[in-house]
């Protein structure tokens, strides 16, 4: 399939986006109760949903090669690097405000400091986030979200778990993903056009952000289930964990529940 095909790129793209949020909750609680007969008891403690997390990895991946892929290598060859540089700036600045709330919900007020900084001095002075001008000040960005929220308060991660679309996550991150669709400021945009068309550039220009990585990873991995699988939640232990500028440091508990050793 190709870009010719609209009406399955443009439900995706609304799905994943978070237009419709209470499609999304509909979606993860019918996820979680399917889960609950698809253990397999020879697998892993982090992993019990090995079989179904493949099956749906399969399924994503296939969207992807039909739909999304081919319209993020389009956007790459049609749009200049400056105009996608812009992109994503705009949209990146928009993300700031909810990292601003995590970052404080997780008492990490430096960084929240720096994420409100970044998001005042690039919508007022950046042309709404065009132009990134708190990286030029060396203004940091901090990107946050509420399972990081949810696991500096000692929620442990539970399970890896493979989501419609949305891809790689864990249980404690499926259920907080709600939330942080409800948060986007993209969902407050009005006429419904205008959201929806704002939404699917983003999409599309996430996407063309990780065309190299998705080559890398197909020719390094020799199971792409298995590398993927580490590599997120390699990634989610050390946003978790990292030592913040306001010098605490969290740990992120373990699959079961125990802490993270020192």
């Amino acid at each position: 399939m190709t870009l010719t095909s609209p009406p399955l790129f443009s439900f995706f793209s609304l799905f994943c986006l978070g237009h419709r949020r209470s499609a999304v909750a509909a979606l993860l609680a019918g996820v979680l109760v399917l889960l609950t007969g698809c253990a397999s008891p020879n697998a892993t403690s982090r992993d019990p949903f090995e079989s179904f997390n493949r099956n749906m990895m399969s399924f994503n991946d296939g969207i992807d090669s039909m739909a999304l892929k081919p319209a993020a290598t389009v956007y790459k060859q049609v749009v200049p690097p400056l105009a996608r540089t812009g992109v994503s700036n705009f949209f990146g600045n928009l993300g700031d405000a909810w990292s601003t709330v995590n970052s404080a919900l997780q008492f990490k007020f430096g960084d929240a400091a720096e994420n409100f900084m970044r998001l005042n001095v690039n919508t007022f002075f950046g042309l709404g986030g065009i132009l990134d001008i708190a990286s030029e000040l060396n203004i940091e960005r901090h990107k946050e979200d509420l399972g990081q929220t949810l696991g500096r308060w000692g929620v442990p991660a539970g399970p890896y778990l493979v989501l419609p679309v949305f891809g790689p996550s864990t249980m404690r991150d499926a259920i907080a993903l709600p939330f942080d669709r409800k948060a986007d400021p993209l969902g407050q945009v009005n006429p419904w056009g205008t959201r929806y068309t704002l939404s699917t550039l983003r999409l599309i220009d996430t996407r063309s952000n990780l065309l190299r990585v998705g080559t890398v990873i197909d020719e390094a991995a020799l199971d792409r289930y298995t590398f993927t699988r580490d590599a997120h939640l390699q990634r989610r232990r050390a946003e978790i964990s990292e030592i913040t500028s306001d010098g605490n440091a969290g740990q992120e508990p373990k699959a079961d529940g125990t802490p993270a050793p020192k």
